[in-house]
């Protein structure tokens, strides 16, 4: 199957022809009464989740930054070697 052919997984609005058109006010009730359908479906995490996720964050970000820094310190460094340090 190619990976741009649909597999019945999207739902679009109004399949049926017998369907009318909703106006603009009626367009914003149907996006906040989904809007509602899908926020029931949010599962809040347990205190102990949440502070593991925080964790993780916490982690993943701090190796950032010392990435950022350690090519930040390597390319300025490269660049006084090749240009020389301005005096």
């Amino acid at each position: 199957m190619d990976q741009d052919e649909p597999r019945g997984e999207i739902v679009a609005a109004g399949g049926a022809a017998s369907v009318k058109k909703l106006g603009f006010f009626g367009r914003i009730a149907l996006f906040f009464r989904q809007v509602i359908g899908e926020l029931r479906k949010v599962v809040t995490p347990t205190r102990k989740e949440l502070l593991k996720f925080t964790g993780v964050v916490l982690v993943f970000v701090g190796i950032m930054m010392g990435m950022v820094y350690g090519l930040d310190t390597l390319f300025s460094w490269v660049t006084a070697q090749v240009f020389g340090v301005p005096q």
